[in-house]
């Protein structure tokens, strides 16, 4: 499994920003691979982080050179102050159940607690 993580200054959004949020949000829960989303907002840092989770990195690629989230990236400076992102391969995810998480129904080694 895989996260990909987007952290970003919020900016000013206009329509089209939502237009093509609203594409890219429906295109990437399409994704054969697509295991789930969480967001943050940190409101004193003015910063918003979204973590998308993923089962293979050939499904997070699919989303990256969709065409409408090529657009985003190339307009991203209209919208957005700043960003950073992190790709990284989930080793393990494990709770209590007392919490949703997108991760909580994937099985297998890499998602449970090692002994």
């Amino acid at each position: 499994m895989y996260s990909a993580t987007f952290t970003f200054a919020k900016g000013e959004y206009d329509e089209e920003f939502y237009q093509l949020d609203k594409v890219i949000a429906d295109t990437a829960k399409g994704i054969l691979g697509y295991l789930g989303e969480e967001a943050w907002e940190n409101t004193s840092a003015g910063l918003i982080s979204t973590v998308y989770y993923w089962e293979t990195l050939d499904a997070l690629q699919q989303l990256i050179q969709h065409p409408a989230h090529i657009a985003a990236k190339q307009k991203q400076s209209q919208w957005i102050r700043g960003y950073h992102i992190v790709i990284a391969q989930v080793i393990r995810s494990y709770g209590d159940g007392g919490i949703g998480h997108p991760l909580a129904a994937v099985s297998g080694s890499a998602s449970s607690p090692q002994s």
